[in-house]
């Protein structure tokens, strides 16, 4: 059963507003309970309605988004969807906790993914309650590494991808192939740069291209001069070159 999702529009911009209104219309057990055209009023109806979701803009000024956030109690925060033009607050939207990040302009189809994505939220609180308190959002997710979630840009959009859907990544000339499931993501970031973004107790560099996912890791296999072929769950093959084998020593050892 799919939990109602008591929502609140905020963006500066009529047409803005108009046009998610319409399309969350397309969205079943959505609903619009109040839309506010700058920061004042958003506090007000975030502390008037306390809805299971907000769509906040980033720029209404005089304020901006985030000071909104940051005027609200954490335990009456609602969950989060930034929307906005810009896609430079990316990363400061993940710092906040933002549940989702929809770059204008979005389609039906990524808007219905990012609903889907509140409706996983609010099917894991307990006891009823169907969020209508933030699950302490900037609590306990907060105490949570970073390295959990990986804010990357791909193909003009920003994804908030969970480091355990990664099985491996490849370095492709000036950017990265990120292999999650059936999923191939090209992302403009060196290899080393986003080796460093990860958590180095799940993932390892087995290659100077190739960095691979150490829960995904079925079989070690020894091949020439110290080598590795590295066997994924899902039978894929990588090389581990001797300059990086110390790097899976404590996977071998007894």
């Amino acid at each position: 059963m799919n939990p109602e999702i008591r929502s609140v529009i905020a963006d500066d911009e009529l047409l803005a507003r108009e046009k998610l209104r319409i399309l969350l219309q397309s969205e079943t057990g959505v609903h619009v309970i109040a839309e506010c055209r700058d920061g004042s009023q958003t506090i007000a109806a975030l502390k008037e309605h306390q809805p299971d979701l907000v769509f906040l803009d980033i720029h209404m000024p005089p304020t901006d988004g985030f000071q909104v956030l940051h005027s609200i109690p954490n335990e009456r925060m609602p969950l989060v969807i930034f929307t906005t033009a810009y896609d430079s607050y990316a990363i400061r939207a993940f710092e906040e906790q933002a549940l989702d990040y929809l770059l204008k302009p979005f389609d039906q189809q990524r808007l219905h993914r990012a609903i889907e994505r509140t409706r996983n939220e609010l099917l894991k609180l307990h006891d009823g309650l169907l969020a209508r308190q933030m699950v302490q959002l900037f609590g306990t997710t907060a105490q949570k590494p970073r390295s959990e979630r990986l804010v990357i840009k791909t193909g003009g959009r920003v994804l908030f991808l969970d480091t355990n859907e990664i099985d491996w990544i490849e370095a492709a000339a000036n950017y990265v192939r990120v292999h999650a499931g059936k999923e191939s993501l090209l992302v403009r970031e060196s290899i080393s740069a986003l080796c460093q973004r990860l958590d180095s107790c799940s993932f390892v560099r087995v290659h100077r291209s190739i960095i691979t996912n150490v829960s995904k890791i079925k079989e070690l296999q020894p091949c020439n001069s110290g080598e590795y072929i590295v066997i994924l769950k899902d039978g894929k093959q990588l090389p581990c070159s001797r300059s990086y084998r110390g790097e899976l020593q404590h996977l071998i050892q007894p």
